[in-house]
């Protein structure tokens, strides 16, 4: 593939043609990066374009790689992507290789940050354990569970498949926050042990009617949610001190 790397080039300077045809193309840097997932970036720096495609992409065919330059430049100008380049670019990196490339490739070299269940209100070992009894009846198999390193308001809790691992945002570690509001993210990222993602034709599908249905049967579900929506702003604040 590194002898493609002419070709992967013109494929971009095509495309910034495409976009602004009265413009001089730019100076064009493409390589591959090992970035862990499916990822890609493009950059400008002293008048040079630097593209990184993900290492993962390496083997993707080159109508592929014109769909993501499309994609990739047509971001970088603030343009209309043209029609096709999504479903083309796409149809490459859903494909069941890829996605199973991608989850060993999180598996060997992902890391976390772990820092402890104890936080300085709540402990996530103790809600994990009492949400589990209550409403699993002990079934769910426990993963790492930490605190967040730095204080977060736009995602509370997140759940890892691949690493088996829950972070729950160290905003929510605060006498200011009710108990039901943590059980209630922490519950919601048990469920995604319970219900793992699905993948049907290409598309992932990560809150299915069954998830929503579960998460619904937690006693506090619609209290917690109103009490997050009326204190984004305070979260907010938080996370920026």
């Amino acid at each position: 593939m590194t002898e493609q790397l002419p070709q992967i080039r013109e494929i971009y300077l095509e495309a910034f043609r495409w976009f602004d045809a009265k413009r001089a193309a730019p100076v064009i840097n493409v390589s591959f990066y090992p970035y862990i997932g499916i990822n890609h970036t493009i950059r400008v720096r002293d008048g040079v374009v630097y593209v990184r495609i993900g290492e993962i992409c390496r083997e993707m065919p080159l109508p592929c790689h014109k769909g993501l330059a499309y994609i990739l430049v047509g971001k970088l100008l603030r343009k209309k992507i043209p029609s096709g380049a999504r479903e083309v670019y796409n149809a490459y990196i859903k494909s069941d290789f890829v996605r199973e490339k991608a989850t060993s490739n999180k598996a060997e070299r992902g890391r976390k940050v772990v820092t402890t269940t104890k936080g300085e209100v709540y402990d996530l070992d103790s809600i994990f354990d009492t949400l589990n009894r209550d409403y699993f009846s002990g079934k769910v198999p426990k993963p790492t569970l930490t605190w967040s390193a730095r204080k977060t308001f736009r995602i509370l809790g997140h759940h890892d498949g691949t690493l088996d691992h829950i972070t729950i945002s160290r905003s929510l570690d605060s006498i200011d926050v009710p108990r039901y509001v943590v059980d209630h993210v922490v519950f919601h990222e048990m469920l995604h042990i319970v219900h793992p993602v699905r993948i049907i034709n290409g598309r992932r599908y990560i809150h299915t009617p069954a998830f929503k249905r579960d998460e619904e049967k937690f006693q506090y579900h619609d209290a917690a949610n109103r009490w997050i929506e009326q204190n984004v702003r305070r979260l907010k604040r938080a996370a920026k001190r």
